[in-house]
């Protein structure tokens, strides 16, 4: 029998959902954070993934 996985994935993520959550309120009015803040789980979380890559480039540069 052949076994195949599905590796489709309907995962959206913790951030992701966390930024829609965060525009859901503000569109609707129950936060009035300015736009900087409600957009913020996106740019953390790119500003932490930058640092991470430019470590391991360091980290990389440094062994070879």
């Amino acid at each position: 029998m052949s076994m195949t996985q599905n590796n489709s994935s309907s995962d959206i993520g913790f951030i992701n959902m966390l930024t829609i959550l965060f525009i859901a309120l503000k569109l609707t009015g129950y936060i009035t954070w300015s736009w900087l803040w409600v957009l913020s789980p996106l740019w953390i979380g790119f500003s932490i993934g930058m640092v991470i890559i430019v470590v391991a480039t360091i980290i990389a540069m440094k062994l070879s």
